[in-house]
Parts: structure tokens; sequence; C-alpha cells
């Protein structure tokens, strides 16, 4: 297995023992509402780390949005509602369907031409989800 999987699989199995039975109280207190602050938060350091071109803090900073999406899925699947992997999975499928000129046979002069695609693509997708809320 790859490293960043490896340390990946670490974080996610960290997080569900700091929220099991016998992890810590804080963790196991929060909810979405309560920790959404905080990815806030830490968009704003990223961004201030990105300004500063400070490399060291801007690693730092992405692992604790990291985090956030972990904490975050970590108690969607508390209660049943998803997981991590359904959320890299669904951005997996996102990042497939919105990039069919790599993914697909769409074919590209330049930026602009891809703009277009992506802002048909888009287009389709909020179409197929207002038919979905229609349907149920």
């Amino acid at each position: 297995m790859k490293k960043y999987l490896r340390e990946f699989d670490k974080l996610v199995s960290i997080l569900a023992t700091l929220r099991s039975k016998n992890g810590c109280m804080w963790d196991n207190e929060q909810t979405h509402e309560s920790i959404v602050k905080h990815l806030f938060s830490e968009a704003e350091e990223v961004k201030k780390a990105v300004k500063n071109g400070d490399m060291g803090n801007l690693e730092e900073e992405l692992g604790d949005i990291l985090l956030q999406v972990v904490f975050h899925a970590q108690i969607a699947k508390e209660n049943k509602s998803f997981s991590i992997a359904g959320v890299i999975e669904k951005l997996n499928k996102k990042l497939v369907r919105r990039h069919p000129h790599v993914f697909g046979e769409y074919k590209v002069k330049n930026t602009k031409d891809i703009e277009v695609i992506w802002e048909k693509v888009k287009a389709e997708e909020k179409t197929f989800l207002k038919k979905c809320k229609i349907e149920k």
C-alpha cells in the first residue's frame, strides 16, 4: 500500500478512536454544527499561508482542513448518513464527469474551451438534480 493511503487510513482510524466510547470526551461531544466553524477558520489559515508563500505552514493547514473533512465524515458515518469512502467516490466521479476533455471524447484547443465544457456539465448536473427532486 502506498504511504499516503496508509497515512489516510491511519487518520480515519484515529478519528474513529477519538469518537469511540473510550475516546476523547470533547471529540465525542462534537456535531457538524459545532465544528463547522473550524473548517472556515482553517480555510483562512490556508489563504494566509498561500499569501505568505509559507509552504511549511500550508502543509500543516491543509492537514487541518483534511482533519475537518474526515471529522465530518466520521460524524456522518455514526449517524448512518454517509462515509468518507462515499465522499471520495462522489468526488472522483465529479472530477471525471467535469473533465470529459481528459477522460472522455471531447477535444479542446484552449482553456476557454475547457471553461465552456465545465459550465455545460455543471448545468447538466443541476438539471439532473432538479429532475431527481421532482420525481421523489
